[in-house]
């Protein structure tokens, strides 16, 4: 492993499905929220936006209604990163690319907090973005990306080598 802490952490990340009922700080839910904002944006618009959800029945019911979130039931909180298209520029289209990197920064932040955390995809689903659009009572203007369960891990898992020389490419194809 790499013996620069940031490296180290980005090389240590790995997707959480099991948690703990330990709950999850509000300071860490802010560190969490900082890591987010501090991403890269389009024209800086930051069409970002976060629903912080801790409630358990809401938790629960969206755990119950998208497909592959079963695991937010089992975790104290979830970040549902969604896009502001209100502050979306470029026709709006790239609000998946901020909402994108705000998520990796949340996903890296829990791991350097010793949470544990998983993407759980909404968009481009349709049904999942409406089905969360209505659990939440979200503005016709506010797009959820995803769905992140939080929490402590409840599993041992090592992380997954990824490097792959066949994607590499040097100046041409």
């Amino acid at each position: 492993m790499e013996s620069n802490p940031v490296i180290k952490n980005i090389l240590s990340r790995k997707s959480i499905r099991k948690y703990t009922d330990m709950p999850v700080s509000e300071d860490q839910i802010r560190i969490l929220l900082r890591a987010a904002m501090a991403a890269p944006s389009a024209v800086n618009l930051q069409s970002w936006a976060f629903i912080v959800v801790t409630d358990r029945l809401l938790l629960n019911t969206l755990s119950m209604k998208l497909p592959y979130a079963k695991m937010v039931a089992s975790a104290p909180v979830a970040i549902v990163v969604c896009g502001d298209l209100s502050k979306a520029t470029y026709g709006g289209d790239y609000w998946v690319q901020d909402c994108s990197a705000a998520t990796q920064n949340i996903l890296l932040a829990a791991e350097a907090l010793g949470l544990g955390a998983v993407w759980t995809s909404t968009y481009p689903e349709e049904d999942r973005i409406i089905t969360v659009k209505q659990i939440l009572s979200l503005p016709e203007y506010i797009y959820p990306l995803n769905v992140i369960p939080i929490g402590y891990p409840n599993q041992e898992l090592t992380p997954k080598d990824k490097f792959d020389e066949e994607n590499i490419h040097y100046n041409m194809w």
